[in-house]
């Protein structure tokens, strides 16, 4: 614990790490005062697609936490970018929140349910089946298939729910192609927030809650890795993967220590 306390980067997923819905977990404060009084740079990278970073900030604030907006990370911006990277101007048929609708806006990316450049899928509350069948229709007239991230599921209070990979399998079946996921795992998503923090790899950690996303993304992009059991991960499942991380915690509130 004392080489992962001398790191000087910390790359934290949010659900099942931060929080479960809108409940701050055990610890986790403990922990955010203990970045700020060692001095630590440090990044809420988050798979979810549905909020800004300016919700995310206010989010953290309602729960008697005050952290600066350039703290925080998001897959629609990682979308967002990658997009822009790609094809400037371009247009897409989104499926999601306004979180990745502002991430794309931003970048000059304009919403087209005609004939777009892209399909893109993230988390949605109103997720329909009016929606998946106009993107199966978009996808099979050509529009690139594009997810913000690669999770199953994720945590909430009422327990598990389906995350951006369940939504766009629909689409992937009924279409037979496959969609290309920017978010954790991605290692682009991870090297966009090692820049963001100004850290070497050598000396950062990623912390998480799944062993599929958070865990493999920090083993990729060269970081020590610390998986949380506050979210989806328990010890039982976390044996079921050829990998494992470096650290297994209960939760953040374990790493500041007495």
């Amino acid at each position: 614990m004392d080489l992962l306390r001398k790191k000087q980067g910390f790359i934290c997923d949010m659900d099942g790490v931060i929080y479960h819905g809108n409940a701050l977990l055990p610890g986790v404060r403990e922990f955010v005062l203990w970045l700020s009084r060692e001095k630590k740079n440090y990044l809420f990278l988050t798979n979810s697609s549905q909020y800004t970073p300016k919700e995310l900030q206010q989010k953290l604030a309602r729960m008697g936490l005050d952290v600066d907006e350039s703290h925080f990370y998001t897959s629609a911006l990682a979308t967002a970018y990658f997009l822009d990277s790609q094809a400037p101007g371009c247009s897409a048929y989104v499926v999601g929140e306004h979180g990745v609708m502002n991430a794309l806006y931003d970048k000059g990316i304009t919403y087209n349910d005609v004939n777009p450049d892209y399909v893109v899928v993230g988390e949605s509350s109103a997720y329909n089946l009016e929606q998946i069948t106009k993107a199966i229709r978009l996808v099979n007239g050509g529009a690139k298939l594009i997810g913000t991230n690669y999770d199953l599921t994720a945590p909430s209070e009422a327990g598990i729910v389906p995350a951006c990979r369940a939504l766009i399998a629909p689409i992937e079946l009924a279409t037979g192609k496959h969609a290309y996921f920017v978010g954790k795992p991605n290692p682009l998503m991870m090297r966009t927030g090692l820049r963001m923090l100004g850290v070497h790899s050598e000396n950062a950690v990623m912390i998480g809650d799944r062993m599929d996303t958070d865990i493999i993304a920090g083993i990729e992009t060269g970081l020590d890795t610390a998986l949380v059991l506050s979210g989806v991960s328990t010890r039982e499942t976390c044996e079921q993967y050829p990998y494992r991380p470096h650290y297994i915690l209960s939760g953040v509130g374990d790493i500041p220590g007495n």
